[in-house]
């Protein structure tokens, strides 16, 4: 294992036989391969950054002995340089969108003039969306290359397609050509907004069966003509109001994404990679959610996930608030639920505590300028305008994000408004049921009724209206499940699980945020392997789809 960075679960002891603590770039890992002499290479679980390295040495893998496992770097260097990955869409017949590769701001500027603005520039081996962005003139495109080129050899210069969709799948394929989509995703936001800093759902909540099985068989064509071994994540941009769709891009790693849709399925992609890189195909590999079926299968969920990024530009001066391709969030929280207003109220309480759910905030100042202009608050100026009277049709045509989202969202704001009409005193008791199905919080009721959290929760307990724990179930109730992968939802009408076990909780740490990262990860991950080693039933309570501690094989109950 190579990698520096002491906070992480992957340097702790016991993982790996040996970890060296030296810069993940070439002429470190170059000595390494040397010095031990081993006989395979990954370098798609690290990210751009592992990625990058495995580009850089690709011709020196077969001279040192050591054989590079997974996806090759031929198909790596197809999907990371722009001007190839287009060619190989080519091929196939598949579109990306109309765009030109330049190595100068001269060649960029002449390939915007052909192309027509406005545009989005790409920067080749970067990471995060670093140094992207979109130019509606001349004068601005210069202004980008000038921070693209910096860091990058090679740009993008694209048609901007600004306000469509942007779905994800996450794809997997062994050596024998089988070949699954594991997870879709959609992004609540439209096109324009890197999707680490976008509200992402999945499943997808507002494709046709068409559209969904359209982008499905694409995805296939795409990645077996890629010849990608193990895990890799395609996004597209949908036009909303047609059939058209192009490819923005193929990660032949894994990405945060990844994290995301293995948390949101319970299909443990990462272990599963690891596998088909040593040739294993996917009929051979248990599935550890049934025990009794095998890997090779396509989750179908019976629940909706909800990502929401969390920034902390507030601790920055002078920083702008804006939402762009360049990524700036710093951490994400995963809700899950049967609805998506439930969902999407259980990660908005999630992200900080000071928010009560989707309702006005303080934070918003200029309603319209935060409609037309993405920012990290914009979920709240969408509540905002809702009080203001404005309709679902306004702010989509403000925002371009979908209407059956902004419906969705409105039904709450309409339940809000009649709960605000009684009092604590008057309120039935089916409209607290009805609110808790839609994923109001007790503090937020109390808000509303005047009151407080104490007295919105005595009531609901006279009137017998609790949460029930339900499973993750991959395979939506085809066969039975044997997860310990839990979270609680007012739609529902009993337990999936019994609590007999008892055992020893361990709260982990929550969303990653500038002062509170991956080194709490490790503390709460040492924690429950040190319970379980002593024979001890474990509980572990997090919300964070990035970390170690919400594995599901890591504590008894999760």
């Amino acid at each position: 294992m190579v990698n520096p960075n002491i906070a992480t679960i992957a340097t702790s002891k016991g993982l790996a036989d040996k970890v060296y603590f030296l810069p993940v770039n070439p002429d470190f890992v170059r000595k390494i391969i040397e010095f031990e002499r081993p006989d395979g290479i990954y370098v798609t679980f690290g990210g751009q950054t592992a990625l990058n390295v495995g580009v850089k040495l690709k011709d020196e893998f077969a001279g040192l002995g050591c054989k590079v496992l997974g996806t090759p770097i031929e198909t790596i260097i197809t999907t990371e340089d722009r001007a190839l990955f287009a060619q190989a869409m080519e091929e196939i017949g598949e579109k990306c969108a109309e765009s030109a590769t330049a190595t100068s701001p001269d060649e960029a500027t002449q390939a915007a003039a052909t192309i027509g603005y406005p545009v989005i520039v790409r920067a080749a081996y970067a990471l995060g969306g670093l140094g992207s962005g979109f130019a509606q003139d001349e004068a601005q495109l210069r202004a980008l290359c000038e921070k693209a080129f910096a860091t990058s050899p090679q740009v993008l210069v694209e048609k901007s397609m600004k306000g469509w969709k942007e779905i994800e799948y996450e794809v997997v394929r062994d050596c024998r050509d089988n070949c699954i989509t594991v997870c879709n995703m959609e992004n609540f936001d439209p096109l324009g907004i890197h999707t680490g800093d976008s509200i992402v759902v999945a499943p997808s909540q507002t494709l046709s069966d068409v559209d969904y099985n359209m982008l499905r068989t694409t995805a296939i064509n795409v990645i077996r003509h890629l010849g990608v071994v193990g895990e890799c994540n395609i996004q597209y941009a949908l036009n909303p109001t047609s059939q058209e769709y192009c490819i923005i891009e193929v990660n032949a790693r894994l990405s945060r994404s990844s994290a995301l849709a293995s948390k949101a399925t319970g299909y443990p992609l990462a272990f599963i990679a690891a596998k088909l890189g040593l040739g294993i195909p996917l009929d051979e590999i248990k599935n550890s959610v049934t025990k009794v079926t095998t890997a090779c299968f396509e989750p179908s969920l019976d629940y909706c996930v909800v990502k929401i990024p969390r920034w902390d530009l507030k601790k920055f001066s002078r920083v702008s608030k804006t939402l762009s391709s360049s990524m700036k969030s710093v951490g994400e929280v995963m809700a899950i639920g049967r609805t998506f207003e439930e969902t999407i109220q259980k990660a908005i309480r999630a992200i900080d505590d000071r928010f009560t759910g989707f309702s006005e905030s303080e934070m918003v100042d200029d309603i319209d300028h935060e409609l037309l202009n993405p920012t990290d608050v914009r979920l709240f100026a969408i509540a905002a305008a809702f009080k203001k009277g404005y309709s679902v049709e306004k702010i989509w045509q403000m925002t371009n994000i979908d209407k059956w989202f902004l419906t969705r969202l409105y039904k709450i704001h309409t339940l809000e408004k009649a709960i605000s009409a009684c009092n604590i005193t008057s309120i039935n008791p089916s409209l607290i049921r009805r609110a808790k199905q839609m994923g109001f919080s007790d503090r937020h009721l109390g808000a509303c009724l005047g009151s407080n959290e104490l007295a919105v929760r005595r009531l609901r307990q006279e009137n017998y209206i609790a949460p029930f724990v339900k499973q993750i179930d991959t395979v939506a109730a085809e066969f039975p499940a044997f997860t310990n992968y839990l979270y609680t939802t007012y739609n529902a009408s009993e337990h999936d699980v019994r609590f007999d076990d008892r055992g020893v909780m361990v709260i982990g740490s929550g969303v990653y945020r500038i002062g509170s990262s991956v080194e709490f990860d490790w503390c709460a991950v040492r924690a429950i392997r040190t319970l379980r080693e002593q024979g001890k039933k474990t509980v572990m309570v997090n919300y964070n789809p990035e970390t170690v501690s919400t594995d599901y094989d890591e504590a008894d109950r999760l």
